[in-house]
C-alpha cells in the first residue's frame, strides 16, 4: 500500500537561496514539459495491440477475420481461464433474445486451433463437473441414508443387551 501511494506522489526539488513566485513558475513549468515529453515518447512507440477478453469493436478492428461460436453454458469464467490459458484473443457477447440466456464467442480467424484445443479442454472440465456429486447431492444422500435407518429398534436392542 505503501509503494502505491509513494509512486503516485511528485516530488518536485528545487536549489534556491530565496523562493520567489518566479522560481516556481520555472520548476512547475520544467516538470509539465517533462511530462509533455513522457507522453510523446509513448506515442512514438505505437499503439498497444490489445490481447485476451477484448470487445467485439476492438476484435474486429485488427483486420484479421473474426468468427463466432455459440456457447449456451452459464459458467463462462471457466472457459475465459482456459482461453487466457491458450492466448486466444476473444470477445464474449451475451444473447438475452431467448429463455436461456446464450454466449456468442468471437475470436480470431486465426486463432481456430487454438480455440479447437481450448474447447476440448472446457468441455472436458465441464463433464468432470457434471459427473462429480455436489456438496448439496452428497448431504440428500446422507439424509436419506439417516432416514432408513430405525433408531427406535437399535435402541431397543441395546437395552436388551444390557
Amino acid at each position: 500500500m505503501q509503494e502505491e501511494v509513494e509512486s503516485r506522489t511528485v516530488t518536485l526539488a528545487i536549489t534556491t537561496t530565496k523562493m520567489t513566485a518566479n522560481v516556481l513558475k520555472q520548476a512547475i513549468s520544467k516538470y509539465l514539459a517533462h511530462c509533455k515529453e513522457k507522453k510523446a515518447e509513448k506515442a512514438r512507440e505505437g499503439p498497444v495491440k490489445p490481447c485476451g477478453k477484448q470487445s467485439v469493436k476492438q476484435l474486429i478492428g485488427q483486420n484479421q477475420g473474426v468468427s463466432n461460436i455459440e456457447i449456451t453454458d452459464k459458467n463462462i469464467k471457466d472457459f475465459e481461464r482456459i482461453a487466457r490459458k491458450y492466448g486466444v484473443d476473444f470477445a464474449l457477447k451475451k444473447d438475452k433474445t431467448g429463455e436461456i440466456p446464450k454466449y456468442l464467442v468471437f475470436f480470431k480467424a486465426r486463432d481456430g486451433d487454438a480455440l479447437t484445443a481450448a474447447f476440448k479442454e472446457y468441455t472436458a472440465k465441464t463433464d468432470r463437473k457434471k459427473e462429480k456429486p455436489s456438496v448439496i447431492q452428497k448431504l440428500r444422500k446422507f439424509k436419506e441414508q439417516a432416514a432408513s435407518i430405525d433408531t427406535p429398534k437399535v435402541r431397543k436392542k441395546e437395552l436388551d443387551a444390557r
